[in-house]
């Protein structure tokens, strides 16, 4: 007669030799913008979408744009010199001028908008603003942005680079041009995602092949903005969510 574990143990080890059942999809298409399938979940908790294209946006690093035209980025792109009201501050004492940083370490340099702000900060502080150089943030497309149930300022997510296998959380901070595509974020989260140094004037440094975005909608109700934004806490927030959506695999699952 055989024993419990003459039983027991050739039964485990076939167990484990069975292949892991494969995380099933639980997204489902939702949309199509600019020729990107958008997938959410049911409960509308999370959404997802994979893009090649990437763009990098300085808007809100307080050497992003100066009068020189030396900063992180071109001031065309900030729309100097006729059309820069949404994305420069405007000068108090003048506002038809834009306002420049009289002290600090970017004196000399125009205060530059995020669209996500701190509410109690002065339009005039670059501390006011998501700085593109240290918060890896996504920027929605303006058309995208209307568009309903994407989400709020402010909302989290979590981008993987599916060439470099690098992640990072990410917050959503700015809005673009309404015909942008998807695949716009800042300097930060770009050198996250390539693990390079990123040139928002050329390009360089911008995360190469599919990216997978998975973002949060409306987030920003359960976890607010908490001023000044660190990426600990953005990054913890972005975890959580993340976990209650069913983690990673679920995403990954379908693509």
């Amino acid at each position: 007669m055989k024993s419990a574990a003459q039983i027991v143990l050739p039964a485990l080890l076939a167990l484990l030799a069975e292949p892991a059942l494969a995380e099933e999809c639980r997204y489902v298409d939702w949309m199509t913008y600019e020729g990107v399938t958008v997938s959410h979940l049911p409960d509308h908790s999370a959404y997802l979408y994979q893009t090649s294209h990437a763009a990098i946006d300085a808007d809100g690093a307080p050497n992003a744009y100066n009068p020189s035209n030396t900063g992180l980025d071109f001031n065309a792109n900030a729309g100097l010199p006729n059309h820069w009201h949404n994305v420069i501050a405007a000068d108090p004492q003048d506002p038809s001028k834009p306002f420049v940083q009289t002290s600090g370490e970017f004196a000399g340099y125009y205060v530059s908008k995020s669209t996500l702000q701190n509410p109690h900060g002065a339009a005039n502080d670059p501390a006011t603003y998501a700085d593109a150089h240290i918060i890896p943030y996504l920027v929605f497309p303006g058309n995208f942005n209307r568009a309903s149930g994407t989400g709020l300022m402010g909302d989290l997510g979590i981008a993987i680079n599916r060439s470099s296998g690098r992640t990072s959380s990410f917050i959503v901070a700015d809005i673009g041009n309404a015909s942008d595509r998807l695949g716009e974020m800042s300097v930060a989260l770009a050198e996250a995602l390539s693990g390079q140094k990123a040139n928002p004037r050329n390009g360089a440094g911008a995360p190469m092949g599919e990216t997978l975005y998975i973002v949060f909608p409306k987030s920003s109700r359960q976890h607010p903005p908490q001023w000044p934004l660190s990426r600990e806490a953005i990054d913890r927030d972005a975890q959580a969510l993340l976990t209650s959506a069913g983690g990673l695999a679920a995403a990954e699952a379908c693509r």
